[in-house]
């Protein structure tokens, strides 16, 4: 059974491990306040779940998800990610985060800085324009008139497949938007971020983004 581990387990990292579990997977959730805390949402989720810390969760799994507020980038574990792939969630929003100049300034994307701290892993940008609530709700089966589709980014191609599998499974089409160097097209305020839309919408989507 493949084992994903989580560093972050709020809205987007529970509704994905629910949906992971549902798929067959076995995960490993930690986040910032303790094990101890991700009890009831183990217990929710059944055998399949566990909880652990951070380092515990990347060192056990055998891909992780990130999804935590950007300025906690620099709290995640270096070394038990080495080697491994990393799906990327966040997003930058200076209200929470506060004012990052490199992404003010357009110099770097997200999941290029998650990928400057995770330099021996393998970054992945996935299910960071799509809400919390619509992820378990808005997939549909490959070939469904209009299914909607989900874009992606990594320098590493096995990445780009792990996640292209997953979208797959979760009832969504990929859209690949290239290196981690293009992933702003699909970050916040841009035309492809939280819309439901078709791969053909989503292409054309990532064309009109502005930097």
């Amino acid at each position: 059974m493949t084992r994903v581990g989580f560093i972050g387990s709020g809205h987007i990292g529970a509704t994905l491990a629910r949906g992971l579990v549902d798929r067959g997977y076995e995960v490993v959730l930690s986040n910032s306040r303790g094990p101890e805390t991700l009890a009831d949402l183990v217990a929710e989720l059944g055998p399949a779940a566990s909880a652990a810390t951070p380092e515990e969760a990347a060192a056990t799994a055998d891909f992780v998800v990130v999804t935590v507020p950007l300025r906690a980038l620099a709290d995640i574990p270096v070394e038990p990610l080495a080697g491994k792939i990393v799906l990327d969630t966040g997003n930058y929003y200076w209200e929470r985060d506060g004012r990052i100049a490199e992404l003010d300034e357009k110099r770097a994307t997200t999941s290029g800085l998650l990928q400057e701290h995770l330099a021996t892993s393998k970054v992945v940008k996935a299910f960071n324009h799509i809400r919390s609530g619509e992820i378990l709700t808005q997939g549909s089966p490959a070939g469904a008139p209009r299914r909607r589709a989900l874009a992606t980014a990594s320098d590493f191609p096995e990445a780009i497949e792990l996640v292209t599998g997953l979208y797959d499974a979760f009832g969504f089409d990929t859209v690949v938007v290239g290196p981690l160097s293009e992933s702003w097209r699909v970050e916040r305020d841009q035309p492809a971020y939280v819309v439901a839309q078709t791969a053909e919408e989503l292409e054309a989507n990532l064309a009109r983004a502005v930097r």
